[in-house]
């Protein structure tokens, strides 16, 4: 299928993440980087579009500037698309004019740094027809689908429990801020939103159980911190419940030392539990009470997988695949969906407006609850 045309806005020398959304586009085959406004600076947005081999003419000193001179290209040679990968502040104004200018959007999680700027954010979709992907990476995994697909199934009975942590070190120390950007505008409210580490990796978490499980999350309770000096937090848990009747725990920190990267998911049902770790993907435990217990693997070979799995997966088991093939799993999706070739699943193969909504909810509820005292607070 012919690749689409995209621009990027944010992501330039310096950042992580664009390079991620990059790397994830290339990967996935079906999406072209032709244009960008990579930062706030003219002269570094211009300085990196060459370095990224971007026509200079089309390399941008704002995200106002390309929208505008994209939009008034010939049809078949503008961008059809707007990735957005800058801080939770910047989200909403340029995903609105991006909608409004006739541009489908893959954006970073959160939606956006506050729940009102994520509702505008949702409304400009609903009123421009215009499609739009949010970016929770660990949904790609092809192992996570597979948990979906079991759960959701009935097979093991109702959800009955669900323990999801994610934990993190890289903000532990007083010196991590120092000349990071990465940290500064996370630890940053006016930047990040109101939340800390439950909006920036707790939302990841937060989806992941409703993924799997196919249920929101309906109330919480939950008790949030900070280390001296900070503004926002970077440490918490919480009770949840689910809205099929199950309860469960969230932990999301950025200061446990010891953790790098560590998000784990347990679902246990009426008949079995199921277990997956992102920093080993590739394999799904199934526990049983009563039979021995199954270790799935990935792979393009595991003939036991759903079809829609195994399509999504490019090496034979053992040859592992990661984080950036989970992301190109969800630009895949989203081209095909911007193509009209999407599949006909139960789920688009990306988070759409409404979980990133529900996720809005979760940050905003949250931290109600945490500034009440820990008190169950529906979402």
């Amino acid at each position: 299928m012919e690749r689409v045309r995209y621009g990027m806005i944010g992501g330039g020398k310096g950042a992580f993440i664009g390079g991620v959304h990059r790397t994830a586009a290339a990967i996935a085959g079906n999406w072209q980087l032709v244009a960008g406004a990579f930062s706030s600076t003219p002269d570094v947005s211009r300085a990196s579009g060459l370095e990224l081999g971007i026509d200079p003419a089309r390399t941008y000193g704002s995200w106002r500037e390309m929208l505008a001179a994209e939009a008034a290209l010939p049809a078949m040679e503008r961008i059809e698309a707007v990735a957005i990968v800058t801080p939770n502040h910047m989200h909403a104004a340029p995903a609105i004019a991006a909608l409004e200018a006739g541009f489908d959007v893959i954006i970073e999680k959160p939606l956006a740094d506050t729940p009102e700027a994520a509702q505008a954010i949702a409304d400009a979709a609903e009123q421009t027809g215009r499609r739009i992907a949010v970016t929770h990476t660990y949904t790609g995994y092809p192992l996570v689908k597979q948990a979906r697909r079991l759960v959701t199934s009935g097979k093991f009975g109702k959800v009955r429990r669900v323990a999801v942590r994610y934990m993190q070190d890289w903000l532990s120390r007083p010196e991590d801020l120092i000349e990071n950007k990465q940290a500064e505008w996370r630890v940053d409210p006016t930047r990040s939103g109101e939340a800390g580490a439950f909006g920036d990796i707790g939302t990841h978490a937060a989806n992941l159980v409703e993924f799997i499980t196919g249920e929101r999350l309906s109330a919480i309770c939950a008790d949030l911190s900070m280390l001296p000096g900070r503004r926002i937090d970077d440490d918490g848990a919480a009770l949840f419940r689910l809205s099929g009747g199950g309860r469960g725990t969230l932990m999301a920190s950025q200061v446990c030392v010891g953790d790098i990267n560590d998000l784990t998911i347990d679902v246990y049902c009426d008949d079995a539990g199921l277990h997956w770790r992102q920093e080993e993907p590739n394999t799904l435990r199934i526990g049983y009470r009563d039979r021995p217990t199954e270790i799935w693997h990935a792979g393009a070979n595991r003939a036991y997988l759903a079809p829609d799995v195994l399509a999504i997966q490019r090496t034979p088991a053992g040859h592992p695949e990661g984080y950036l093939e989970a992301f190109a799993n969800i630009y895949s999706a989203f081209g095909r969906a911007i193509r009209g070739t999407e599949d006909a699943l139960d789920e688009p193969g990306f988070a759409t407006i409404a979980d990133a909504l529900s996720g809005m909810n979760f940050i905003r509820a949250s931290l109600q609850s945490s500034r009440a005292g820990a008190v169950w607070t529906d979402l």
